[in-house]
């Protein structure tokens, strides 16, 4: 296993007297998929939230690209490659699916919100990427409808478009599949699988839907109580006596 480029140390964030996340520490090697399990309120979103910026930890360290981004704003880590989806859908609901890939090309572009016209041969380049990013989610046919007249799972496709849009290396995703019915579901995983094997991003997610896990993840942190409980291939996990009976339980086990 390669090196990892996106690490994690000793992360601990508090909210008042709840420990939420204490002592956690991951590894993430390049080009590797990753997820973090456990059940409600074992402070999966808290680290995640830690881990991407979105508040600070209380202590610990987070390094990508071997440098240092514990606490590095947003738009540094963004420009860093680092993109990341959330567990309530961040996009705007009342613009297209096409005007809200176009808010992130032409962030990446420098170009943040000007609805203005550009030049045409700049023009043609941002058309040309919003394409391929509808493409690659399939949504090309609801490129000019409202975002919010779409379908759940079409919506999350639209939120892993733009996290896109940005060029990362490395995608975090918080409970993608959270709502979702069976079809929307299956849309989402083909997708997360086309990052990986695609376009050769670096995964890491947060997911309750265990049979997606275990299909899909290379590694898994498990957590419970803010706290790592196991860590290992999905393998490993599966045969995890304290994961079965804290969490995942013998039913989903035995028939993944």
């Amino acid at each position: 296993m390669s090196e990892a480029f996106f690490e994690a140390t000793g992360i601990v964030k508090h909210f008042g007297g709840v420990r939420a996340v204490e002592n956690v520490s991951l590894r993430v090697p390049a080009g590797s998929i990753q997820a973090i399990i456990g059940p409600n309120g074992a402070g999966k979103s808290t680290l995640f939230n830690a881990l991407s910026g979105f508040y600070y930890p209380d202590s610990g360290s987070v390094s990508f690209k071997g440098v240092d981004i514990t606490r590095a704003p947003a738009y540094r880590r963004i420009a860093m490659g680092l993109g990341r989806t959330f567990q309530t859908s961040s996009i705007f609901p009342n613009l297209t699916v096409y005007d809200n890939l176009l808010v992130g090309v032409q962030s990446a572009e420098n170009l943040a919100f000007r609805f203005r016209p550009v030049r045409a041969n700049k023009r043609k380049e941002i058309d040309a990427k919003i394409e391929r990013l509808l493409n690659f989610v399939n949504l090309t046919a609801s490129a000019h409808r409202p975002v919010a007249e779409l379908a759940h799972g079409s919506q999350r496709l639209c939120e892993i478009a733009m996290s896109l849009s940005t060029d990362p290396v490395l995608v975090m995703l918080d409970e993608p599949m959270a709502g979702l019915a069976h079809a929307e579901t299956a849309r989402i995983v083909e997708v997360i699988h086309k990052l990986h094997d695609e376009l050769g991003l670096t995964v890491l997610f947060v997911e309750h839907n265990m049979r997606v896990v275990l299909s899909l993840a290379e590694r898994i942190m498990v957590l419970d109580r803010g706290k790592v409980l196991a860590e290992g291939t999905p393998a490993q996990i599966r045969e995890n006596n304290a994961v079965r009976d804290a969490y995942i339980g013998k039913e989903v086990i035995e028939h993944v």
